[in-house]
């Protein structure tokens, strides 16, 4: 089936879809690794395996939109000292005596006002580690039947970003561009939304979210 027949579903087949891939073999590594810089295709680099890391959950969560699939990204704020500007998923650290799914629902309540008991946790994605934060990042996918009433309100969090399933999945959505990283110049894969530019883990995690839906 082409994206563009994917794109034409409904969000209740979308989710229909999403329930079953989620609860089958995820695509992964390989998957993420499409949306990495050419200095980050070691797949050892992206594995959580035997990693001292920090924990984190996040969360991709979908909703219909004007009858349209959208999935929420959050902006940061444009004046913080890390990561200024870059789209994410909402979530963050997980704290003592939390599990990492509780991390991402608490998180994601305190950046956008959108209680746990409002989401419906369809699976997770692969975990992800981050190099310079010395993060592992846990992705959780999640779903409200309804469009709910969403506001930034973190102080980290500068807007809200609703990203039509439609758009990420057509091909010139996937775009590239040079950048200065780490004393070097990277030929950096990026998501184009709305003028935002997803980079990064967040775009990594993104690809394997986007290849389940490929995979019909």
């Amino acid at each position: 089936m082409t994206m563009k027949r994917v794109a034409e579903r409904s969000f209740d087949q979308h989710i229909a879809h999403l329930r079953l891939r989620l609860h089958g073999a995820l695509p992964g590594t390989s998957a993420q690794l499409t949306m990495a810089p050419l200095y980050r295709q070691d797949p050892s680099m992206t594995r959580i395996d035997g990693k001292p890391c920090r924990e984190a959950g996040v969360l991709a969560l979908f909703f219909p939109l004007q009858d349209v699939t959208t999935l929420l990204l959050t902006v940061r704020r444009a004046d913080l000292k890390q990561h200024a500007g870059q789209v994410s998923f909402p979530g963050g650290r997980r704290e003592p005596n939390e599990t990492l799914r509780e991390a991402a629902l608490r998180e994601t309540h305190e950046e956008v006002g959108l209680a746990p008991d409002q989401i419906e946790v369809l699976g997770t994605l692969t975990p992800l580690y981050i190099p310079p934060s010395n993060f592992c990042v846990h992705p959780f996918v999640g779903m409200t039947p309804e469009t709910p009433v969403l506001r930034a309100q973190d102080d980290e969090v500068e807007t809200l970003l609703y990203a039509p399933l439609p758009h990420l999945l057509a091909p010139e959505t996937r775009q590239r561009e040079p950048r200065r990283l780490h004393g070097r110049d990277v030929d950096v894969p990026f998501l184009d939304v709305q003028g935002y530019k997803i980079w990064g883990a967040t775009a990594m995690m993104l690809a394997e979210l986007i290849t389940l839906f490929a995979a019909e």
